[in-house]
């Protein structure tokens, strides 16, 4: 009984403890109007986001969506998610993962900054994988991501 009590117990600190983040920034010369509007246009992902590719679902609160995440040249993986809140020019925010295994929260933050648009990527993990696992791919893919949009995004 011991030894099942011990195991449960380490479980859930593995669990409690078992947390990272990724995040990437960028600033980008235009309004947060524009950058929004490439961002949220998913159908043109394919023609400039190296990193998400929407492959099922509607990018709306409440709405369920699955990505198609590169994360480098070996790994690409369909990521499914829910859109928890969308604040237009500001704010998209998703979620997903299997509880208490690997779970994320993952956010676009638009700032205003005069002239231009400080975009972040940031995303949260959470769950007893998060002890086993390395972010930074996550991160250096993020990264990609965000020069692709500022290059998209300055280009119109």
């Amino acid at each position: 009984m011991y030894l099942i009590v011990s195991i449960m117990a380490l479980l859930v600190i593995l669990i409690l403890t078992g947390k990272k983040s990724v995040h990437s920034e960028i600033t980008i010369n235009a309004n947060s109007e524009k950058v929004w509007e490439v961002l949220t246009d998913m159908k043109t992902y394919p023609e400039w986001n190296p990193t998400m590719q929407l492959i099922e679902g509607d990018v709306k609160e409440g709405g369920k969506v699955t990505y198609q995440f590169t994360q480098d040249a070996n790994t690409v993986s369909n990521i499914g998610a829910k859109v928890l809140e969308i604040i237009p020019n500001q704010l998209l925010n998703q979620k997903g993962g299997i509880p208490a295994v690997l779970t994320f929260n993952h956010k676009y933050i638009l700032e205003p900054a005069g002239a231009t648009t400080v975009v972040t990527i940031h995303e949260d993990y959470k769950g007893i994988g998060v002890h086993f696992w390395n972010p930074e791919p996550v991160e250096k893919a993020y990264q990609r991501l965000n020069k692709a949009l500022k290059t998209r995004v300055e280009a119109k």
